[in-house]
């Protein structure tokens, strides 16, 4: 094989089976194209956005290429998808609602008040948010933003608030209404795992892949995440029950509250002088994920049918259309039953046959392999599996009821991965026979075996250049024929990083605003995440923190562990050394913007004992790795 770090033309087997799926689905159906076009009313003169120094945090103009055939490098149907997603604009869904959609990952919906608008989900960077919020304010006017709703706790959905309003505004009155728990998730998801989350979710949104047929063409539930600033003003108004009114600005809202669907804290809302509803990300235009990919708690499906239901009978005899946080909007009465009834059977009929097959004995891998959806329900668009996967949402199905162990003794105690492929690699006669083994399935079109085999030459010896060449080949076939925007992601990512290294991580939702938004508990627990235990073993320092208009906290660091403990209980162990600040300097000092040293010199704070014991205590945490490896050990 040539030692080219480019991308290569499609396998003949993969361009023979993407021509096999446009003789599969009926490409000549133009409903979606039609709902996605609908009430158009222009788009952006300049098509970068970028940020205050200048850099480009999102290019409009990036999918141009989408607008031609597509070609043997991709899956049809997920080209299909993409150029939908692709469209980008302010649109009308109805008189007095509009949405900014193709301006980032997800769409911004502004509803027209009495005095001036709602901003519903403000994407997820202030820069993409502002540039929507100008387009709109471009056709109707500059009115002025008299709320803000968050329909759930993924950053998406409020990273971009203050390019929409200040806080200022917010703190004169302005209200920002969210579902209840909104809060304690958006913050503990993006911050206990954001690390982790923020690398993986490079893999998963592809947004270092070069944008083209053979890169990154998007991602199923839009293209991909800008790369500007995420922010986050907490929520001013709780949303606590189904069922409850809200009116902002004239704007009369009810509100259905779905927690454990799409994201932990979750609602839809009816516009019932618009006759509209709103489903958050409870019913997109693709399945969604049970587990997604750059991780996160497993939802229940189960549930996400029942609410879906739900949805149906409160609001559907009542509804002229239904529009989401993705994609395009669906109008008539009829045809939104349709489409929350195939969106509710589709979790429903995962949940249910994953559970029927486990209780036979089948693991998770083998569900993912045998499981087949309805055919009524395949021949719907929506259906598909563009972000979420059949085959990853029955595993996650498996994984909430039964967790990673499949029962069988084997898998209990297995080595780790490059002790595991050390041995493998010796066991199958090393690895220049199990690379030429491994040739002969690349020139058979079992790439899915190339991947798996040669990850094992890849894990006993990373530097391998030939194990990297053609595990980087493999899986760029893998991500050509894939119908599921995030694991073509995920495997043009994989190859692009063996072929030149890491790239980092593009977009990290560890933001200021989030960190600052912890509560203290939420913080202390976010620091016991970072001790490295094995160093601390030996530790035992207690810090005693006396917060001024607050609780006494204390701090202890004992058998690598760092726990708190709140008031004069007996848990709360004498302390070395002894601290009366207010909660902000607290802070200041637990996300190392303030030093130890420096405390006594600030003002109002107080210390007693010796100071250099939480020197020592911090001196314990670990940073986490941004830019950890993936692909290899």
């Amino acid at each position: 094989m040539s030692q080219t770090t480019e991308p290569k033309p499609a396998a003949p087997g993969v361009a023979r089976a993407n021509q096999a799926v446009r003789q599969r689905f009926p490409f000549d159906d133009t409903q979606d194209l039609d709902d996605a076009r609908r009430g158009f009313m222009g788009t952006a003169r300049d098509s970068v956005v970028r940020d205050a120094e200048g850099r480009a945090v999102w290019d409009l103009d990036a999918y141009g290429f989408l607008d031609q055939d597509c070609p043997d490098t991709a899956n049809p149907s997920l080209w299909r998808q993409s150029r939908l997603c692709s469209d980008h604009g302010l649109f009308e869904v109805t008189e007095g609602i509009y949405q900014v959609r193709g301006f980032d990952l997800s769409n911004m919906t502004i509803v027209e008040g009495e005095r001036g608008v709602l901003v519903i989900d403000p994407l997820l960077c202030a820069e993409t948010a502002a540039a929507g919020l100008a387009l709109y304010r471009g056709h109707r006017g500059d009115r002025p933003v008299t709320g803000v709703l968050y329909t759930h706790s993924h950053a998406d959905h409020f990273g971009g608030v203050r390019g929409v309003v200040p806080d200022e505004e917010v703190a004169a009155g302005v209200p920002v209404l969210a579902p209840e728990g909104f809060l304690e998730h958006a913050v503990s998801e993006n911050v206990y795992a954001g690390t982790a989350m923020n690398r993986r979710a490079a893999y998963m949104y592809g947004a270092a892949l070069p944008k083209g047929p053979r890169g990154q063409i998007g991602a199923g539930l839009g293209q991909t995440t800008a790369t500007g600033a995420v922010g986050l003003i907490p929520p001013t108004k709780d949303i606590t029950r189904t069922g409850q009114t809200e009116t902002v600005d004239g704007i009369r809202m009810v509100f259905q509250l779905t927690p454990g669907t799409e994201a932990p804290a979750e609602l839809n809302i009816h516009f019932p002088d618009h006759a509209a509803l709103c489903m958050a990300e409870n019913a997109t235009h693709n399945l969604h994920n049970l587990l997604t990919l750059r991780g996160a708690q497993v939802r229940d499906p189960r549930i996400w049918a029942r609410y879906l239901t739900e949805a149906v009978d409160l609001f559907a005899d009542s509804s002229d259309l239904a529009f989401a946080s993705h994609h395009w909007p669906v109008w008539g009465r009829d045809r939104v039953v349709r489409f929350l009834s195939e969106q509710r059977d589709l979790y429903a009929y995962l949940h249910d046959q994953t559970l029927r097959m486990l209780n036979q004995g089948l693991t998770g891998p083998e569900i993912a392999e045998l499981i087949e959806m309805p055919p009524a329900l395949e021949r719907a668009w929506h259906t598909h599996g563009y972000y979420g996967s059949v085959s990853h949402n029955t595993k996650a199905v498996y994984q909430r009821y039964l967790g990673w162990f499949d029962g069988n003794p084997a898998h209990l105690w297995e080595h780790p991965p490059v002790e595991s492929a050390r041995r493998y690699v010796e066991f199958m006669g090393g690895a220049d026979e199990v690379l030429r083994r491994a040739r002969q399935s690349f020139a058979d079109g079992d790439f899915r075996w190339v991947v798996q085999v040669v990850h094992h030459v890849l894990f006993a010896d990373p530097d391998n250049a030939a194990a990297r060449e053609l595990q980087a080949d493999a899986l760029e076939q893998l991500g050509y024929g894939s119908e599921n925007g995030t694991w073509r992601n995920f495997f043009l990512m994989g190859a692009l990083e063996l072929r030149h290294g890491s790239v980092g991580t593009p977009a990290s939702t560890v933001a200021p605003d989030l960190l600052a938004a912890l509560t203290l508990d939420q913080l202390l627990d976010a620091l016991a995440i970072r001790v490295d235990g094995p160093r601390s073993w030996d530790a035992d320092i207690t810090v005693r923190w006396n917060v001024a208009d607050g609780d006494r906290v204390t701090l202890r660091l004992c058998n690598g562990v760092l726990t708190h403990v709140t008031g004069t209980g007996p848990a709360a162990a004498d302390p070395d050394v002894e601290i009366s600040l207010t909660e902000a300097d607290l802070r200041a000092v637990l996300l190392g913007v303030v030093s130890p040293a420096d405390l006594a010199a600030r003002s109002g704070v107080k210390v007693s004992g010796d100071v250099g014991r939480l020197t020592e205590l911090l001196g314990h945490l670990s940073d986490p790795d941004p830019d950890f490896a993936v692909v290899t050990p």
